[in-house]
């Protein structure tokens, strides 16, 4: 392919991928920043957590984007007696030949939606690790491979509403970013009584992007060139929190991993082909926000007040030293 057809290819698949966003934004109203934030990760096939109070559209955004997308979709709707093989599924008997066959459980999607995550006992939780992380499910003493792409969209209300288990710290590190959706404002929310008078919005979400165009967004964004000064400059970001004296937990190096990722995706979606430092804070509050554990002495810590803090303090790389060696953006 010449570096003109290349080009065209690149800028086929950044218009898709705003159709995208924009077919979502017509359910969603007023939230185009948390559609495109869900996008990104969609582009880096991380997985997000939604956490937020009850009824401000969290599944709802889910369902949009993953019609929007022709992905195969499941819900798990969780609660506190689900047992881990209601999700990757087991044996079963099949009555006409009397074998025991294995029945897929609805974690065998490429979206899946996994509504009220933390509802579901530590237990149950345990079982989405592999397939977070490995892309594979064990069932019946056989791992078998989910399909691609693979993303987990997780819902989770706040931790001090009855009923709920907080995510144990090696299942949040797998959640790329985690985002909030908020309150409408007024004129968001009377526009949104208007669209659902006669019928929810999401019956009308088109189709907009295939699988194979979503798989091809994806290799492309992991060609977007990342210098060894962003490189180095995210990991500076990281040593901060594993250094901080009120930090009990600092960002993993999967959570290094996210921030290039996620600021590769940013890039991308910019029109870009190289990473700037402000791709990589852009994503920094989602990504590493859930992933800093503050010590018991570390009261009234607001990790979205401390992260931006972080950002003034740690100088940025030179913008020339950036634009190096792109070769057209192919690292």
């Amino acid at each position: 392919m010449s570096m003109d057809e290349h080009v065209r290819d690149g800028a086929a698949l950044r218009h898709l991928a705003r159709e995208w966003i924009k077919e979502v934004e017509g359910v969603i109203a007023g939230k185009r920043m948390v559609i495109e934030r869900m996008v990104t990760a969609c582009l880096c096939e991380g997985h997000v957590l939604l956490e937020d109070k009850p009824g401000v559209g969290k599944t709802t955004l889910v369902q949009a984007l993953a019609t929007a997308s022709s992905c195969s979709f499941r819900r798990i709707q969780f609660t506190p007696d689900q047992l881990p093989g209601d999700i990757t599924g087991g044996p079963v008997m099949n009555p006409r030949t009397m074998e025991m066959t294995y029945r897929p459980g609805p974690i065998m999607a490429q979206i899946v939606l996994a509504d009220e995550i933390n509802r579901a006992s530590p237990k149950t939780q345990s079982a989405l690790l592999e397939a977070m992380e490995e892309r594979t499910v064990t069932a019946d003493g056989e791992t078998r491979p989910l399909p691609r792409p693979f993303m987990l969209l997780a819902t989770q209300n706040p931790l001090r509403h009855e009923g709920t288990y907080p995510l144990p710290e090696a299942q949040l590190d797998r959640f790329l970013f985690r985002l909030a959706i908020g309150y409408p404002d007024h004129d968001e929310e009377v526009e949104l009584l208007e669209r659902v008078r006669l019928a929810h919005p999401i019956g009308r979400v088109r189709a907009v992007v295939s699988t194979g165009q979503l798989m091809a967004m994806q290799r492309a964004v992991r060609h977007v060139w990342v210098d060894a000064a962003i490189k180095r400059y995210i990991v500076t970001l990281a040593d901060a929190t594993r250094t901080h004296p009120d930090l009990e937990l600092g960002l993993s190096p999967r959570g290094s991993i996210s921030l290039m990722r996620g600021a590769q995706a940013a890039a991308w979606l910019d029109g870009r082909d190289y990473v700037i430092p402000d791709d990589v804070k852009s994503v920094a509050e989602p990504v590493m926000a859930h992933r800093l554990l503050p010590k018991r002495h570390a009261a009234g810590f607001e990790p979205a007040e401390w992260i931006a803090a972080l950002l003034k303090r740690v100088a940025v790389p030179h913008a020339a030293r950036m634009l190096r060696g792109t070769g057209g953006g192919l690292a």
